[in-house]
């Protein structure tokens, strides 16, 4: 999936926020389908990775990781399973490789990961220590000065609750972010003849990972 629009001029503080109020909006009250109760976990972090402007540019660039700012919104639909809303926002630098002399130019850009799916609680006998599993699927944005690209996006990571208090906790996680940036479909040959009857089809498609470690507080809402 591809979008291109004007690039938002809005600090990545500001998403942030808006996204939160955003989302605690939405499941402040929950449908009857859901328990009364919801958790809202704002994080910080650091991510790793991401050669979608090298494919883009089809150039080597030099590209560190950066650190992250974001939000989860759990709301359980049983005791041990959560419906989960994310979004975490990069903000980072590259250096573009030039035959120029000098130093080479600094090249900025963002990128948002938008997700929704579920968290997967395990009893380990504690309930003050939880630890968890998560899977979510959405859409990347990808923003330079002038151009917006989003793409479609797998993520699944893990990770260990802990509260000392029954309403406030302490949320550590490590997630895996998987963006299909193209995808190609080729078919090669088709057969009629006798039982061997179909098509042979290949696909092609370059995916961007990337790797983060976040952490935040937890705050219960009953």
């Amino acid at each position: 999936m591809t979008g291109r629009f004007p690039a938002e001029t809005v600090p990545g503080l500001t998403r942030f926020v808006f996204a939160l109020t955003v989302l605690v909006c939405l499941l402040g009250h929950p449908t009857a389908a859901f328990a009364q109760n919801f958790e809202v976990a704002p994080f910080v972090g650091y991510r790793f990775g991401g050669d979608f402007f090298e494919l883009l540019t089809r150039r080597p660039l030099d590209i560190d990781g950066a650190s992250t700012v974001g939000v989860a919104v759990n709301v359980p639909t049983s005791e041990d399973f959560q419906v989960e809303a994310l979004y975490t926002h990069q903000h980072a630098h590259a250096l573009v490789p030039t035959v120029a002399p000098g130093p080479p130019p600094n090249f900025e850009f963002d990128v948002d990961h938008y997700q929704a799916g579920g968290l997967r609680d395990y009893d380990i006998g504690r309930p003050a220590l939880r630890p968890f599993l998560t899977g979510t699927l959405g859409l990347t944005r990808y923003a330079t000065q002038g151009q917006n690209e989003l793409r479609f996006t797998l993520g699944a990571g893990g990770g260990i609750k802990m509260f000392p208090s029954r309403h406030v906790g302490l949320r550590l996680d490590g997630r895996a972010f998987m963006t299909f940036v193209d995808a190609n479909v080729s078919l090669f040959a088709c057969s009629t003849l006798g039982f061997n009857q179909g098509c042979v089809i290949g696909f092609q498609a370059n995916i961007v990972w990337q790797a983060e470690f976040t952490a935040g507080l937890v705050i219960k809402f009953d």
